[in-house]
């Protein structure tokens, strides 16, 4: 049970369930060569295995130390399935190992036909030369050469040859798995640390970076009053329940020990690069977060605190703010478990006023609701990265604290901001706890969301003449956003009108603009708003108009238009 690599390679579906269900094991680890459990399902076209590793948060992209991704081992042995689901999940179909080659190069070589063509319907690049000047049309057979180039050519690429370019100066761009061995020592001997430079110090302890095993770490040292042997074993059985390495967005502590002579209760975790989210929002680092990338912050958040949620007992004393949230060297926002206070740490105090629901300021812990509370945290969240600032900069805690709590303080959404964002906010933000949604319902919402800035931002650089006139037909396309009801069903909608918009693709694409044969484009548009109106009242969901280029990225979607519509 210990080696889950074997268990992956051997498609043991019920074994590698049993792992995934430990929290302390982390589905992102590799093994001495860098291959994460999902290289070794994909490489051996363990379907189940695969999806299994992919719902429960396994990076798509992953490499290994040859920088191979999943989808380069899935291609080479012509897994055609799974290349599909790799796919689906946003693979990088032109990501390229330490020699240059793509997924497409391996299908070529090894001669997986069908696996080549779905990887150039796909916006696979036939044209890509590997370190050594070859293409992957000089590695395919002739049949399969004349074929790929055909398809690539009616796809307009480019078939000009794109030389070869070293992309390791990007340094940490590169996902790689993470080291098998941190969630397996739960206990660490203070004299294995190695404190480096303080990073900063306050009322509760000292923060330090550091390296343990080879690794950079984070020391926490804590400052503790009147240090007991209760207090002393309270922390014991508090801190392994924060070994937490089962979720991507989730940040768990690797361990603890204390620190001699003075016996101070030390936490370590992972060294994040660019800090916590804070960091990044207000105090001027490199990381650029524009648009896109908030909303994919918020997803990531979301992701994270869904998983916190179904865990039995919850987390106690986890207050959801920007400072607990820590960037990955991926880019990726992470729940910092580190951050989480102990029963000993200043009982009955609330950290971060601003960010916390006002019923959790009126009444006892015991009393409120910890998942509604947490949605008011993420709002506020929300509002900061949106809006770049942080909430109620200009008061202090205390006044933060009393004014939310008794006289009705809330932070105001200026102008400018996306309705979408700005409806989901006033929903999570709702006065009344019960009807709050929870974290599993907006996930969706925010994945739509995402999808959406994406496709806008395709139109506009790349259809200008397109994004221009459905500019002026906001109102012709509805789109769904979660209600105050929370509708289960937001997702079947959804579904059903990217299934009614892509006919409108299909029929783009013979086309040279919408305004030819208006006669049909207008039969068509109204075809396909009958089909959503007649859905939406029979599951009684509401309606908002969105802008038509968030509605329309099926455009730059190229997928075969049977394996669209089934």
């Amino acid at each position: 049970m210990d080696d889950i690599f074997t268990q992956c390679r051997e498609g043991n579906a019920v074994a590698v369930r049993l792992w995934l269900d430990n929290t302390e094991n982390d589905l992102n680890q590799g093994d001495d060569h860098g291959f994460s459990p999902l290289h070794w399902a994909c490489r051996e076209g363990r379907s189940s295995v695969v999806d299994m590793l992919i719902m429960r948060g396994a990076r798509i992209n992953v490499m290994n130390r040859g920088d191979d991704t999943p989808l380069h081992l899935a291609a080479s042995h012509g897994h055609r399935d799974i290349v599909g689901k790799l796919i689906q999940c946003k693979a990088d179909t032109n990501a390229a190992n330490e020699h240059g080659n793509t997924p497409l190069h391996y299908a070529c070589f090894w001669g997986q036909d069908q696996v080549a063509e779905d990887l150039v319907t796909n916006g696979a690049q036939v044209s890509i030369c590997n370190k050594y000047g070859e293409t992957p049309l000089d590695k395919a057979k002739p049949h399969l050469r004349e074929l790929l180039r055909e398809k690539a050519e009616k796809l307009g690429q480019n078939l000009t040859k794109i030389p070869f370019k070293d992309t390791f100066w990007k340094g940490t761009t590169r996902t790689r798995p993470r080291n098998g061995t941190l969630n397996k020592q739960a206990g660490i001997d203070y004299k294995q640390l190695s404190l480096l430079a303080k990073i900063n110090e306050n009322q509760s302890g000292e923060l330090w970076q550091g390296r343990w095993q080879g690794n950079e770490i984070v020391v926490k040292v804590l400052k503790v009053r009147d240090w007991t042997t209760r207090k002393s074993r309270d922390f014991n059985e508090e801190y392994p329940k924060l070994r937490i390495f089962s979720h991507p967005n989730v940040l768990p502590m690797l361990g603890a020990c204390q620190s001699p002579p003075a016996p101070h209760p030390i936490i370590i975790t992972h060294w994040m690069p660019y800090g916590s989210l804070y960091n990044v929002l207000h105090e001027g680092t490199n990381f650029v977060v524009d648009q896109t990338q908030a909303v994919k912050f918020a997803l990531d958040i979301a992701s994270g605190m869904a998983f916190l949620h179904t865990l039995e007992p919850m987390i106690p004393r986890h207050y959801l703010n920007s400072r607990s949230v820590m960037i990955d060297e991926d880019m990726t926002a992470r729940i910092c478990m580190s951050d989480v206070k102990f029963s000993f740490q200043c009982p009955g105090r609330m950290y971060s006023p601003a960010w916390v629901a006002p019923e959790a300021l009126q009444k006892k812990p015991e009393e409120i609701n910890r998942r509604s509370a947490d949605m008011w945290s993420f709002a506020i969240l929300l509002w900061e990265l949106v809006t770049r600032e942080v909430p109620f900069a200009d008061l202090s805690n205390m006044e933060i604290g009393m004014k939310i709590a008794l006289e009705g303080l809330r932070p105001t959404i200026p102008p400018g901001i996306s309705p979408h964002i700005c409806k989901l906010m006033k929903i999570c933000m709702n006065e009344d706890p019960a009807k709050r949604p929870k974290f599993d319902m907006i996930v969706p919402i925010l994945d739509k969301i995402l999808y959406s800035i994406l496709i806008f931002l395709t139109l506009y650089f790349k259809f200008p003449k397109l994004y221009n006139r459905t500019k002026k037909r906001d109102h012709l396309f509805p789109i769904v956003v979660l209600d105050e009801h929370c509708s289960p069903h937001c997702n079947l909608l959804m579904e059903v009108e990217m299934k009614y918009l892509l006919v409108l693709r299909l029929y783009y694409k013979s086309l040279d603009s919408f305004t030819t044969f208006p006669l049909l484009y207008l039969f068509i548009l109204v075809f396909s708003l009958f089909a959503l109106v007649t859905t939406c009242l029979f599951y009684r969901l509401c309606i908002i108009s969105v802008p038509a280029p968030a509605c329309l990225f099926v455009l730059n979607f190229r997928l075969k238009p049977k394996s669209r519509m089934t």
